[in-house]
């Protein structure tokens, strides 16, 4: 089988699902007369998006610029933290409850928080939100993945004098990186959720999350719906790309 042929395979059943599920969503309007402001219709949500394409992708490009500074900024502490912590107990005790408490933190509790903080005409405050959210998912793998590595070829390695920054770079960190890839996976998709929930409350109002609250206050619900498409949309642009780059790392690693 080509790789093409392996490829439209895997993308066939979840194109297929999610047309019937539109037919079944238009039938269920159409046939049941339901209200637009209840349930608008995709075909009105598709000519909304459609009219408002260049508004969606400002708006998309806003809310992604947030989530592409807070994925690299939560993606490079976790990595740092949970490297900290396979070397010193101490820093383990302390980050392993930090780790914990952030994971339960309420981004509707913390977003207002950081707006009066830092104003709100800066984007700041949604980048760090994101930031937080992506901490978790990439610090836990990460640390697992640190810890994975099989006793024998540490030893080897202590056998063959090598350093600590050695093992690192030759046993440590390799064997950690389809962890870390399975928490960027996590997190891609959780950091576009907390950007967009994080314009919600407040701030500069050019992100999706803004948008779909304007939308959404005036009625105007094909609207709202066509800008969470953009989010999804979003949200698959950054989950794709994590998997590009895993496989790119993969092949370079020969697996």
């Amino acid at each position: 089988m080509t790789a093409v042929a392996r490829t439209a395979r895997s993308w066939l059943p979840p194109l297929v699902l999610g047309s019937v599920v539109l037919a079944g969503w238009q039938a269920l309007v159409v046939g049941a007369g339901i209200k637009p402001y209840l349930l608008p219709s995709p075909t009105a949500i598709a000519a909304q998006a459609g009219a408002l394409a260049p508004l969606i992708w400002t708006a998309a490009v806003a809310t992604g610029s947030n989530v592409l500074v807070g994925l690299v900024v939560g993606t490079v502490v976790a990595i740092g933290a949970a490297i900290a912590a396979t070397r010193a107990r101490w820093i383990d005790a302390l980050m392993s409850p930090t780790a914990a408490a952030v994971s339960v933190m309420p981004i509707v509790a913390l977003a207002p928080a950081l707006n009066t903080m830092f104003g709100t005409t800066s984007t700041t405050p949604r980048r760090m939100i994101v930031a937080v959210v992506v901490f978790v998912p990439v610090f836990v793998n990460m640390l697992r993945g640190l810890r994975e590595v099989q006793p024998v070829h540490r030893d080897l390695l202590r056998a063959y004098a090598a350093t600590p920054r050695q093992t690192a770079r030759v046993l440590t960190i390799p064997g950690s990186l389809p962890f870390l890839f399975t928490g960027l996976r996590i997190a891609s998709s959780t950091a576009v959720i907390s950007a967009v929930v994080a314009e919600y409350f407040g701030g500069l109002q050019n992100g999706l999350g803004s948008r779909i609250t304007a939308a959404a206050s005036n009625s105007a619900y094909a609207r709202a719906w066509a800008y969470v498409l953009g989010a999804i949309a979003l949200g698959l642009v950054f989950y794709l790309a994590t998997l590009a780059l895993e496989r790119v790392v993969a092949r370079r690693q020969g697996r």
